[in-house]
């Protein structure tokens, strides 16, 4: 696939916007762009477990639908489902039946509320593996040194389904890295969004 191609309105994007019209709008308006908000960042490591083996397309398609179906990606809500949660969400036709990422979801929701309660938020706990002075072309690898500790770490606090692959891409989508393609029209809107962005327990600037 191209590095980059033209966009409806002509100027460049990621090349792997091609696959599907949905993921212009998605492209240009989340993936890169930094994400403090707990119940995003819970959400996207939910839905990027749930899209191991399969297409982003086809998760971006359903999110509604798992945004129904898990209580909005609210993980103190999520924690507390049990087997009847369980059995409702492998009838949901609407969202990948898979028992074991379903429940891992749940296992994770509940491992995210235990960071929570040490960390302050899970933004503060997740932010402090941005990578810093790793520096790679965009969209040449797979994993990174801080995919995989902050994979490691996850995995140590209990949490399934967060390898480092999962974890990377979690970090491209959310804003830890830059890793728009050179010439992508987006790539300078999340530099700036990023230059202006100071994560949580740090102070501006530091």
């Amino acid at each position: 696939m191209s590095a980059t191609i033209h966009g409806p309105d002509g100027r460049r994007r990621c090349g792997w916007c091609a696959a599907a019209p949905a993921f212009f709008d998605y492209h240009d308006r989340e993936w890169g762009f930094p994400v403090v908000d707990d119940i995003r960042l819970f959400e996207k490591l939910c839905l990027e477990s749930f899209q191991s083996g399969l297409s982003w397309r086809t998760i971006l398609d359903k999110r509604e639908n798992f945004r129904a179906a898990f209580a909005g990606f609210d993980f103190r809500k999520v924690a507390q489902f049990g087997d009847a949660d369980v059995a409702r969400l492998l009838a949901d036709a609407g969202i990948v039946r898979h028992r074991g990422k379903i429940e891992a979801v749940i296992n994770n929701a509940a491992r995210a509320c235990e960071i929570v309660e040490s960390e302050g938020s899970l933004a503060a706990f997740i932010w402090g593996f941005e990578p810093v002075g790793d520096e790679a072309a965009p969209q040449t690898r797979s994993t990174s040194p801080a995919s995989v500790a902050l994979s490691k770490e996850l995995r140590r606090r209990g949490w399934k389904f967060v390898g480092p692959t999962t974890v990377y891409a979690f970090m491209q989508a959310m804003g830890l890295i830059n890793d728009h393609a050179e010439g992508c029209v987006i790539r300078a809107d999340v530099a700036k969004a990023r230059a202006v962005f100071t994560p949580p327990g740090q102070a501006p600037g530091g």
